[in-house]
């Protein structure tokens, strides 16, 4: 399953010279998730497999909650991990964001491309998320991922 953006996402990408199935080593163990996704915040579960579970913590308070995640929706080894993005405890949404992460062959290498999308799902505020979240997702996951995956071999 390819993710598809609805017209409320956000994109951020990176090109990694390695291929996509090196790329994907970093996403098969907890260990490895967390060493790259987790600037910004911590991985505090992570079930890499289709149906498997995601959860993080963020630093700080919001809305009353520090923790979002949720269900991988998909796991295409080495193409597409998908999982639901929503706070714990739900804020009332009427459904939750997804947040993709695609592996692409390109240049030689791999394009890295971060999707958080299906905004318009939660509902009225759903503009507004997307403004907010807009504003915070930058490429330093992905870099520090690209930082970990071309370190060079001894």
């Amino acid at each position: 399953m390819r993710a598809v953006p609805s017209p409320l996402h956000i994109r951020r990408s990176i090109h990694i010279a390695a291929p996509p199935e090196r790329v994907w080593r970093e996403f098969e163990t907890f260990e490895r998730m967390a060493a790259w996704f987790g600037t910004g915040h911590r991985l505090v579960r992570y079930e890499p497999r289709l149906g498997g579970m995601v959860e993080l913590e963020i630093d700080g308070d919001y809305r009353g909650s520090s923790r979002w995640g949720g269900p991988i929706r998909a796991w295409d080894p080495p193409r597409e991990l998908t999982f639901e993005d929503r706070w714990i405890p739900d804020h009332g949404w009427n459904g939750p964001m997804l947040l993709t992460f695609r592996l692409t062959p390109y240049l030689e290498g791999t394009m890295v491309e971060l999707l958080v999308h299906n905004i318009e799902a939660i509902g009225p505020d759903a503009a507004e998320e997307h403004a907010g979240y807009e504003g915070g997702w930058t490429v330093r996951h992905l870099a520090k991922l690209r930082e970990i995956v071309e370190v060079p071999s001894a």
